[in-house]
């Protein structure tokens, strides 16, 4: 795989501070166009993103595969693409290829990404994809508040934690019933120019 990479939250992994990023709102008609459905199965993946010297947890995100549209909640990130249509943190049209640039992104060599995936019905996916959707943007700091919070609201999410910290929400999330794990971890340096040069060239 290609070098695809970016400081996300640059923040102290500990504080679980700046999980930043200006918020952005593709025209209506750009939203609408990249919209994409996937065949299912319908599913939740929570994103964490871990630091590989100490498995600080740094950024926590939703990917939600809805019978109407797949989508990633990514609440105060900096993934940012010119072909990717994203209003208040929601990133639309998540293709498999889109999601495998948006993992790529994230995974380097001081940062791994641990993913999550929940098998749900389609009304649970549907449900989380209006929460998303209403959401609105978060504020530095509360990625993985506004991910946990949003997970609470879900039938039979109500007990995970609400939390500022990635891994407590991650931790939490792995215990339910029919979750599988994957790993994500790529060897490239901390380059933002380079990250977004290469997507460019791939997704256009």
């Amino acid at each position: 795989m290609i070098s695809r990479r970016a400081l996300v939250c640059g923040l102290p992994l500990a504080a679980v501070a700046a999980c930043a990023a200006p918020q952005t709102s593709s025209p209506p008609e750009m939203i609408a166009e990249k919209r994409f459905a996937g065949p299912g199965p319908r599913v939740l993946t929570l994103f964490t993103m871990r630091s590989v010297s100490s498995d600080s947890g740094a950024h926590s995100s939703l990917l939600i595969d809805a019978p109407s549209q797949r989508v990633i909640f990514d609440p105060a990130g900096s993934f940012r693409h010119s072909t990717i249509a994203e209003r208040n943190d929601v990133l639309f049209g998540v293709t498999p290829q889109v999601e495998a640039y948006y993992i790529s992104y994230h995974a380097r060599e001081t940062f791994y990404v641990l993913g999550q995936t929940l098998p749900v019905t389609d009304a649970v996916a549907e449900q989380a994809l209006q929460l998303a959707l209403t959401n609105g943007p978060v504020p530095k700091s509360f990625c993985t508040n506004a991910t946990s919070r949003l997970l609470r609201q879900l039938p039979g999410l109500s007990d995970l934690p609400q939390t500022f910290f990635p891994n407590t929400l991650a931790e939490a999330f792995g215990q339910l019933p029919g979750v599988t794990t994957r790993e994500w971890r790529e060897n490239d340096p901390d380059n933002k120019a380079l990250a977004l040069a290469e997507i460019e060239m791939q997704l256009r």
